[in-house]
């Protein structure tokens, strides 16, 4: 367990001619400013005194900026630093502590950072699946109890490396380490056992990213029922409005503030997921395919994976900073063209349909 690997060969410490910096610093460079300019727009978003408190699902959303943002600056300095002296990760420091360390941040920020996005999915789908129970025990309280508990299972997880359960080892060009992958032929200690108990350890880790999707997508699909009958209720809250106007007018707006808020929520969140999934697979699908494979020269393709999922983190902070209020109401009017159909009655609107016209964006006759 000292952090070297036959991924990227067993000779010398220095790197190949043909490595160069520039995409690992455009990477560090991306991550960093994205995910300062997220969390800035998230604090000055909180400014102000007539501001509501935050919701849980913003709690959330800041503790998976500030989590990207602290895997970007553990791990991008140190790759730096090694095509500056021109040295491996294992060559930097005796023993190769540094490869370890970047191996376990790797991965303890990247299945956190999963976490997060999975305890956002299902905080959205109690809030409108089950929303008695989420109005009684879930607060944003629960996002201080959530967030240790994310980090603790992430930590643990990931240390089992450490402890002999898995291996982390190092990748092409010598500026990465991760979980190992391959059967390794020239591990002799501890005999083929070992070497397959190490590869099932990265199995074991692609298995919960690949859980993970699918839980998430299913809360999103969970969400996107809930937001249709949403819009039914609505629908008809439209018609009863019709004729009783003073009573019906306030219930009718703050259920499309509602469905308006949830909207966003979910094209934030599925934009996200979808990163997510296209960030993870590559990982997941070659996790899976290197337990039958035992050729060389396979490690170009585990350096693109692992570039895929390293990439999670960067596009997650843009994605937020880049869908503000002005683009999520043309997303939802965009959507809302789609989905909801002309009335058949419109001698009588809604009194708070201009309310509507205003948080939904309707389309344009």
């Amino acid at each position: 367990m000292n952090g070297t690997g036959r991924e990227c060969g067993r000779g010398g410490s220095a790197l190949p001619a043909k490595a160069h910096p520039l995409i690992s610093a455009l990477m560090f460079s991306a991550g960093l400013l994205g995910n300062l300019l997220a969390l800035g727009l998230l604090l000055h978003g909180r400014r102000g005194p007539r501001q509501r408190p935050p919701s849980l699902f913003h709690v959330l959303v800041l503790a998976l900026v500030v989590t990207d943002l602290l895997g970007t600056c553990s791990v991008s300095p140190f790759v730096l630093a090694s095509y500056h002296r021109n040295h491996t990760l294992t060559a930097l420091v005796q023993g190769g502590h540094i490869c370890l360390y970047f191996g376990f941040a790797m991965s303890f920020f990247g299945l956190a950072t999963m976490l997060i996005l999975f305890t956002m999915a299902l905080e959205r789908c109690l809030a409108l699946g089950q929303p008695y129970f989420y109005e009684r025990f879930l607060s944003p309280r629960t996002g201080l109890v959530a967030l240790p508990a994310i980090y603790t299972f992430s930590a643990a997880f990931c240390s089992l490396p450490l402890l002999g359960f898995g291996r982390y080892v190092q990748y092409c060009p010598g500026t990465w380490c991760f979980i190992q992958m391959h059967l390794d032929s020239h591990q002799n200690r501890g005999g083929r056992g070992a070497a397959g108990l190490n590869v099932t350890f990265s199995l074991l880790y692609a298995t919960l990213l690949l859980f993970l999707i699918l839980a998430v997508l299913l809360c999103n699909l969970s969400v996107i029922v809930n937001l249709a009958r949403m819009h039914r209720r609505a629908q008809r809250t439209r018609r009863v409005a019709t004729l009783e106007q003073p009573r019906a007018a306030s219930g009718c707006g703050r259920r499309m503030f509602s469905m308006a808020e949830e909207i966003d929520h979910l094209l934030l969140l599925s934009i996200m997921t979808i990163t997510f999934v296209i960030c993870s697979l590559p990982f997941t699908i070659r996790a899976y395919m290197n337990k039958f494979i035992t050729e060389e020269g396979e490690h170009e393709w585990d350096l693109l994976a692992l570039r895929f999922l390293s990439i999670n983190s960067i596009v997650d902070p843009w994605v937020f900073a880049i869908l503000r209020p002005p683009v999520l109401r043309f997303l939802r009017s965009v959507l809302c063209c789609q989905v909801t159909p002309a009335l058949p009655d419109r001698r009588t609107p809604c009194p708070a349909k201009t309310k509507l016209a205003a948080q939904l964006g309707p389309c344009e006759p």
